[in-house]
């Protein structure tokens, strides 16, 4: 192939549309950018290019490419608006995004542009891409540097008044404080998220998001019910936004985005449902909202649904276990999970020990199917817990199980009578003291 450019035409994208391979319209579309023509029509010819060469590279997963495409673009974007430059770089950064296993390029990249950002004054677009930035650090666990950079963008946003970025970054705040166990701080950032956000219209996918924040921070609080209608609203929001591709207030691929929350909303739900006893509700919400989005994580959350529903430690471990995947990728999931398998676990050992007053402890193994270490140490929590009364008699291999201890009256009611006259010796004592002075 002949690498000289191709005009600035819609003959030439066309040529590049009717290309027998993705490679090939690669190759065309890179010729048309090459063209040195700065006329109005070939700079939205060349703009439209940009957008067509993203989505090929992303099909083709050739992230390099698209990481190098910024800089190649550099030129052209010094002769086209700043707003159309960040429209065009988000539109790489989102491209990027959608390569899986790419989170390290995805950094390299958005520091690069923060880079030239700085040097070209750019600010808008810097605080976009860094506000970007902060949301790929935590999925990195680098916490330390995105609280750095989340702290000083605040700082600058709140100056600008850009209400839209800063709802944006207070979410990611709450995320942030939320993932480093700061639940008082997590809830502050989110207040003022919503706070901001209803003082005016924001987009569709943002209030999602919003909802889909409160619901984890109220269920992280024990508070499931909340949580449970919070999720409902972000599902709603999610659903109705997956299926309307053409609403444009968010410009990331919404089917796709879209349907993984509508879907993760749809899990919390289940797991809310799981958590306060109401298991058998499940199948139902399942019938009547998740069709359309059945799979491994819905497919996890009804086994766990089956396993504690019929109380069965046994088959809630092998849905943990057939599932591991999936829960251990979620650290909500996770931790509500190993909380209720806790509960599950007292509650089988409670209704076991019931009837005795002493048993062996291979006994109590074998009735409730688990190794008998794990038993010893269970049970010796819930003796320092104090959910029964008890001793493990170690050398016989039992557990001692004490009457609980009926509380003697006479004891508090005498100590009340001595307080009470403790009262009245003190208020003769300073009542004589006066007489005497």
């Amino acid at each position: 192939m002949e690498s000289s450019c191709l005009p600035a035409t819609l003959d030439s994208l066309t040529h590049a549309s009717e290309a027998n391979t993705p490679s090939e319209a690669i190759y065309i579309l890179y010729r048309i950018l090459e063209n040195p023509s700065s006329s109005s029509e070939a700079l939205r010819i060349k703009e439209l290019a940009i957008f067509k060469l993203c989505d090929l590279l992303s099909q083709e997963k050739w992230a390099e490419d698209l990481k190098n495409l910024p800089i190649q673009l550099r030129p052209f974007f010094s002769l086209i608006p700043k707003a159309k430059t960040a429209k065009i770089v988000k539109g790489i950064v989102d491209a990027v995004a959608k390569i899986p296993g790419t989170s390290d390029l995805q950094i390299t990249l958005c520091k690069e542009i923060v880079q030239w950002t700085h040097s070209e004054e750019r600010s808008f677009l810097r605080q976009k891409i860094e506000a970007k930035l902060a949301a790929l650090l935590m999925e990195k666990k680098e916490y330390s540097e995105a609280s750095t950079l989340l702290s000083r963008l605040i700082k600058e946003v709140r100056r600008l008044d850009d209400k839209l970025l800063f709802i944006e970054i207070d979410l990611l705040e709450s995320k942030l404080h939320f993932s480093l166990k700061n639940l008082p701080k997590a809830k502050a950032a989110l207040t003022a998220a919503r706070t901001a956000a209803s003082a005016f219209y924001i987009p569709t996918d943002q209030q999602g998001e919003i909802d889909l924040q409160s619901g984890i921070l109220h269920a992280e609080e024990k508070g499931y019910k909340v949580a449970y209608s919070y999720f409902y609203e972000a599902f709603e929001t999610f659903n109705a936004f997956s299926r309307d591709p053409k609403d444009t207030s968010s410009k990331k691929d919404p089917d796709a985005k879209a349907k993984a929350k509508a879907i993760y909303s749809l899990k919390y739900m289940l797991l809310c449902k799981i958590m306060v006893s109401q298991a058998d509700d499940i199948a139902g919400i399942i019938s009547s909202h998740g069709l359309e989005y059945l799979g491994p994580e819905l497919d996890a959350m009804k086994a766990v649904a089956d396993g504690y529903s019929r109380r069965s430690l046994k088959l809630f471990e092998i849905a943990l276990c057939n599932f591991k995947s999936r829960h251990d990728e979620d650290p909500i999931v996770q931790c509500h999970l190993s909380s209720l398998y806790d509960t599950l676990i007292e509650q089988n050992l409670c209704r076991l020990i019931e009837p005795f007053s002493r048993v062996e402890i291979a006994n109590i193994a074998e009735l409730i199917e688990l190794p008998a270490d794990h038993v010893v140490k269970k049970l010796s929590q819930m003796i320092l817990d104090k959910k029964f009364a008890g001793t493990l008699d170690q050398g016989a291999g039992c557990l001692v199980i004490f009457e609980d201890p009926k509380r003697d009256v006479i004891y508090p009611a005498t100590l009340e009578t001595i307080s009470s006259m403790g009262k009245v010796v003190d208020s003769l004592f300073i009542r004589s003291s006066k007489i005497m002075v």
